[in-house]
Order: C-alpha cells, then structure tokens, then sequence
C-alpha cells in the first residue's frame, strides 16, 4: 500500500506513521527526519537548509524532491511506502506524481490529520525525544520514564515562536495541496484531536473503503 501522511506540524504524523508502517509492513519515510539528520551529520544540503529549519521556514521543494527521488530508488519500497509530512506544498505534490508515474506506482491515498493550531502548540511546546532510542515523548501527555528526563533533547524549531510561524507557513501553502488529491479522490481527512488508537482505528476503516487495485 502506498499511503502519504499530510498535517500540521505535531499534528501526529509520526505516531500514526509508525502504526500504520506495523500494520501493513511497509517502509516509513519521514521527510522531516531526512532533513533534520542531513543538517546533524553537516552534509551539503544540511548546511545549505540548516538555517530554513531552525526558523519555522520551508526548505526549497528542489531539496526536499532530490530526497524524496534518491529515497524512493531504494529496493525496500516495493511492498508499499507511508510518506510522513510530504508535500507541503503544490508543486512538490505536482513533481511527485510524476515521479511516481516515472516508477509505474501509484498512491492509494493522501491521508490529512486535522488538528487545531491550539492542540498543535500545546503538543509541541511539551514535546522531548530521547537522543538514544529516538522515542518521543511529551512531559504532560505522554510522560518520559524519570530516569531519562535528564538526557531528553528539546528540538530547536519546537518552542512557541517557531511553530507560530511554521503554522503560518503549513496554512499557506496546505490548501491547494489538499486540493489537488481531493481532486484525485485520493484525500481522506481524519480528526487528530482524539487518542492515537482512536486516530488509528478510524485511518484503517477509512482505508478499508478503498477500492481494491488490480
């Protein structure tokens, strides 16, 4: 199955990313993540985008494309993909249809988290990720074991200040992106203010109602 992941930053991609990725056995690629472990490991293209990351702005959609292309040449993808916070913009949903018509694949559907930028802030500004496991966490919602608190990283483009001007960011430029899939019956929007069990129960029984390919 070949799924992507649309939403506002903390919207909850990752966690439903993950589940879903169990679920169906099938590669989890998370643009955000890419970005962020270039700009770790002072690649090139690291330290051309560092600066986009750090405040809140979008990297060039010809950054993010030649990742998204380079990954996708990988032989682990042909049982299906979940792309996780990719596109954010039209253009880079335009050149990925025709990446994917280039590779013979086709979507199944464009799965949009709804949140509000009120529960958005709230996850984001309590949001730890323990540098070891990669596990998140949030120090309200879902509370580290004690013994690791100290060690727990608050990312830089988590405070307050950045995610207001992501959001600003994300509603600019989501809407014709949701367009464009709607368009192609591939949008499925799904409330993210509820638990992720309850979040991931309702993407399965929409998914369900797909029309089998082949």
């Amino acid at each position: 199955m070949y799924l992507m992941l649309i939403g506002a930053p903390a919207s909850g991609k990752g966690t439903q990313a993950k589940l879903l990725t169990e679920h169906f056995k099938i590669d989890h690629i998370s643009t955000g993540d890419m970005l962020r472990e270039a700009v770790t490991q002072r690649t090139e293209l690291g330290q051309m985008i560092e600066d986009c990351l750090k405040h809140g702005r979008l990297v060039p959609d010809h950054h993010v494309m030649q990742l998204v292309e380079d990954r996708l040449a990988h032989d682990d993808i042909t049982n299906g993909f979940i792309l996780d916070g990719f596109p954010r913009t039209l253009s880079q949903a335009q050149a990925f249809d025709e990446c994917l018509q280039q590779r013979g694949l086709s979507l199944d559907a464009a799965l949009y988290i709804d949140v509000s930028d009120a529960v958005a802030l709230q996850r984001v500004t309590g949001r730890r990720t323990d540098p070891l496991t990669k596990q998140v966490y949030h120090l309200t919602l879902n509370p580290p074991p004690p013994e690791i608190l100290d060690r727990l990283v608050h990312r830089e483009d988590d405070t307050e200040e950045v995610m207001r001007e992501r959001l600003t960011t994300y509603h600019l430029e989501i809407a014709p992106v949701l367009e464009h899939y709607e368009h192609q019956n591939l949008g499925l929007k799904v409330n993210g203010s509820a638990k992720p069990d309850k979040i991931f129960e309702e993407i399965l029984g929409r998914l369900e109602s797909i029309p089998q390919k082949g």
